[in-house]
């Protein structure tokens, strides 16, 4: 089997220099980042091989591709259809967060705790799972809250790796350390909030609202109270102002 040699000299330095070249600044900076980000991996063959089951009531299943049971209703069906969407947004750095209902009803009340606190994240940010543990009022169930957590039936939905360890060490995550990673640093690199300069009106990134802006008319907020102080307001749609996290 033919193997393609390494590459040496002016070829190894136009390698080199064509990854490592600064992106200019511009309007649109931030998701060509994210698109530099994202040139090893495909989102949305990512997103389009999970397995993604839904009762009447919201998600209640996300995992790597495998059989999937038929939806139990027309409803169901099309809760499964916009979760998919909404997390091939996510991952194409297009969406901050998910407005799909989850349902986790067949959890245990301890696991379903865990996961209500681990929801309400903010994006971008990180918890510990001992900070978890307290603020449900098992200080000593650090283990016990990672493994609710490793149990998660609906990662991505329920942002578990937004969780890590005491020492900022990953911990574990359902689809690897890898992936884990993958989701902090795409995080770290999407805008949460958009205004548009034509209607005064801040949005968190993938709403519905936010998608119809024009580019020229995008405005990147680090917070809602940013955005008050130049007379922007907050969004009806997606409620910035009430994302706040614990």
């Amino acid at each position: 089997m033919m193997t393609r040699a390494f590459p040496m000299g002016a070829e190894l330095e136009n390698l080199l220099e064509a990854h490592f070249r600064p992106l200019a600044a511009g309007g649109n900076l931030a998701r060509r980042v994210l698109h530099r980000l994202h040139q090893d991996w495909d989102p949305e063959r990512f997103a389009g091989r999970l397995q993604i089951e839904a009762s009447g009531r919201g998600i209640r299943i996300v995992r790597p591709g495998g059989r999937v049971r038929p939806p139990e209703s027309r409803a169901a069906k099309r809760l499964a259809e916009r979760a998919r969407e909404e997390i091939h947004e996510y991952l194409g750095g297009r969406r901050a967060y998910f407005s799909v209902p989850i349902d986790v009803s067949g959890a245990r009340p301890f696991q379903r705790q865990v996961l209500e606190l681990a929801g309400r994240i903010p994006f971008g940010d990180t918890r510990t799972y001992s900070w978890i543990a307290r603020k449900i009022g098992h200080p000593r169930a650090v283990r016990a809250v990672g493994t609710a957590l490793g149990r998660n039936p609906v990662p991505i939905l329920v942002p578990c790796h937004r969780v890590l360890r005491a020492d900022g060490g990953l911990g574990g995550y359902a689809f690897g350390l890898s992936l884990k990673s993958r989701l902090l640093g795409l995080e770290r690199s999407t805008p949460v909030l958009e205004g548009c300069a034509t209607t005064g009106i801040v949005c968190r990134v993938g709403c519905k609202d936010a998608m119809r802006m024009r580019e020229d008319s995008r405005v990147v907020f680090a917070s809602v109270e940013d955005a008050r102080t130049v007379g922007y307001r907050p969004c009806r749609t997606c409620r910035p102002g009430q994302a706040a996290g614990p």
